[in-house]
């Protein structure tokens, strides 16, 4: 049915509206080095450090909704409760409390006499303390993997196509992980380590678009040696408009349901990812491409020996956007 409402064949003049499109990115761009510079990042336990605790039964599953409503009356901030040990165990972090390390023992003391109360039967298994030290750690760690996945993205569309591409490719990525920060720092959800699994699945997704943009443009630059260089990107960009649309569409209705029905668990992660899948689809049209045309990509470099005995290669077809 989707399929049926995406024209299989467009005549849209993309690079037509490049300059509104980098007026926008660039302003979205400041905004959210802005915000992240005045409100920073509602960083959660993983960064920020805090209370570890582990409650489990010996012979049945724990019930996180209940193991909930023992700890969430506390009042001692953000709580994450997830299942460990097959089901058998309960793993419970909770924010850092105000005070030094007397404080956070403290509240382990607190946990622990709540569930003896409310849950005779269950075992406190252990209590552990994240400090400041090992949540910086986790941060730099994570901050290293981002930075290390872009570089690796850039080498390898360099080897792949031309440096003009990779380097496009980059700032595309650039693009979409500040503006990703820029949206948690203005939607204030937990920034957490499953976050920047949230960053690096981004940068895959972002690249996949921008590849599939990229060999159709290297394509038809072969193909259509006399073709203006903005003809060439508008018809690759049409070309694979159908399937740009048709996987970002999918993509969001499965992250819609993750994010409505998964619970709050994965509610930070599933917001991460709807927002970058919208950001990636964006930058692989408006940002990726017209790039190429801003470095001023040679062709002559993109076409190969034989292609002049290849009969596939049209050397005089116009431009379907020669006119406008």
């Amino acid at each position: 049915m989707l399929l049926r409402l995406i024209p299989q064949e467009t005549n849209v003049n993309f690079l037509g509206m490049r300059k509104i499109a980098a007026v926008f990115s660039i302003l979205l761009i400041i905004g959210s080095i802005a915000l992240f510079a005045v409100n920073s990042l509602n960083y959660g336990i993983d960064f920020e450090g805090g209370i570890e605790v582990e409650f489990g039964y010996e012979d049945r599953s724990v019930d996180i909704s209940a193991i909930r409503a023992v700890v969430e009356p506390l009042g001692m901030g953000d709580v994450s409760v997830k299942s460990i040990d097959d089901g058998n165990s309960a793993l419970i972090r909770i924010e850092r409390q105000p005070g030094g390390d007397q404080a956070q023992s403290d509240a382990t003391l607190r946990v622990r006499e709540a569930f003896e109360a409310a849950m005779p039967d269950i075992v406190f298994r252990q209590g552990n303390i994240i400090g400041p030290v090992v949540s910086g750690e986790l941060k730099r760690d994570g901050i290293i993997a981002v930075t290390v996945a872009v570089f690796l993205v850039l080498i390898y569309i360099w080897f792949r196509f031309e440096w003009q591409f990779g380097l496009g490719a980059v700032i595309a990525l650039l693009h979409d992980v500040l503006l990703t920060v820029g949206f948690f720092a203005i939607t204030r959800l937990d920034f957490n380590l499953s976050i920047i699994a949230a960053l690096l699945t981004i940068v895959g997704y972002s690249l996949n678009d921008t590849v599939v943009v990229y060999d159709r443009v290297r394509e038809n630059i072969r193909k259509y040696r006399k073709m203006a260089m903005q003809d060439v990107l508008n018809l690759s960009l049409n070309q694979t408009l159908s399937r740009t649309v048709m996987t970002s569409v999918t993509t969001l209705l499965a992250l819609f349901a993750l994010f409505f029905l998964g619970g709050d668990v994965i509610q930070g992660f599933t917001a991460a990812m709807i927002w970058g899948v919208v950001v990636g689809t964006y930058s692989s049209i408006f940002v990726a491409s017209p790039l190429l045309m801003f470095f001023k990509i040679r062709r002559e470099s993109m076409i190969l020996d034989d292609d002049d005995k290849d009969p596939t290669v049209d050397k005089s077809r116009p431009g379907p956007f020669s006119q406008v």
